[in-house]
């Protein structure tokens, strides 16, 4: 691994057992170090524990997994993606706090890198999105035939969240074109 552990804590390492889904199978014979790693080429954050030089843990975090104390000492999440439950047994209450702390707070950075990384697609791929927002939204224009040129330009306004001539000035005509006749 390329990346530094940015938090490590000592555990027992548990998964759910597969079949029945209620009982733990020990992955560690013993306590393993258990890290929390970002990874800066993906932008993303993961825990991650070798047992030897066998991964018992690669669980990318993401903003809808939690991590539930179970017991004073214990501690578990599900990852959908690996389809499996991690737990965690601790030596101590405080080591237990520690790992939930954490996890906590990178679970949010993985939230807001999210949003950061959609922010960018839409800003991407907004133009098409409005031109096909102005299209389609002048044809039903004439269908408020009540109401006076000015308050269909009032609504072209509101329709579109920011106001630019071109749509305006699309739609102008068209609604003329109706009333022409519709007289």
């Amino acid at each position: 691994f390329r990346e530094q552990p940015i938090f490590s804590t000592r555990a027992h390492v548990f998964q759910i057992d597969p079949n029945t889904k209620k009982n733990w199978v020990p992955t560690s014979k013993h306590a393993v170090t258990v890290s929390y790693f970002y990874d800066s080429t993906r932008n993303v954050y993961r825990i991650i524990s070798l047992d030897g030089s066998k991964a018992i843990i690669n669980s990318t975090i993401t903003p809808n997994m939690t991590f539930t104390k179970t017991s004073q000492k214990f501690g578990q999440w599900a990852d959908s993606r690996a389809n499996t439950v991690y737990g965690l047994g601790f030596s101590s209450e405080h080591h237990l706090s520690k790992f939930a702390e954490k996890f906590q707070e990178f679970k949010e950075a993985a939230r807001l890198a999210k949003e950061k990384s959609q922010e960018k697609m839409e800003l991407t791929s907004t133009p098409s999105q409005e031109s096909a927002g102005g299209d389609i939204q002048s044809p039903l224009m004439p269908e408020s035939i009540n109401g006076t040129d000015d308050e269909r330009a009032m609504l072209e306004v509101t329709q579109n969240s920011e106001p630019r001539a071109e749509p305006t000035q699309n739609a102008l005509p068209f609604t003329h074109r109706y009333r022409f006749h519709s007289h």
